[in-house]
C-alpha cells in the first residue's frame, strides 16, 4: 500500500519582527514561499495579504490590499500589451 506523504505543521516561535504568526501557520512560511516562487513585488503582496487575511486584524482589509496589488500588477500587464 502506498501512503501519501503530508507535511506536518511545523511550530515557529512567534517573533514579530523575523516570524510573525499569521505568517508562519502551516508548512512553509509565507516569504519562502514568495520567495521560491520568484513572485515580483505586487504579487508577493497579494500572496501575503491573502496568506493573512483572517489571521491578523481585519480580514477584508487585508483582502482589499491584496486586491488593490494585483489590480496594480492587471494594469502593468495590460499596459505592456500582454
Amino acid at each position: 500500500m502506498i501512503t501519501a506523504y503530508v507535511p506536518q505543521p511545523t511550530a515557529v516561535q512567534n517573533d514579530p519582527v523575523e516570524h510573525p504568526s499569521h505568517y508562519t501557520y502551516g508548512t512553509i512560511e509565507t516569504i519562502d514561499y514568495i520567495e521560491d516562487k520568484g513572485f515580483n513585488f505586487c504579487l508577493g503582496n497579494v500572496i501575503k495579504y491573502v496568506t493573512r487575511a483572517g489571521h491578523k486584524d481585519n480580514a477584508l482589509e487585508d483582502l482589499k490590499k491584496a486586491r488593490w496589488y494585483l489590480d496594480r500588477e492587471i494594469e502593468a500587464l495590460e499596459g505592456e500589451g500582454r
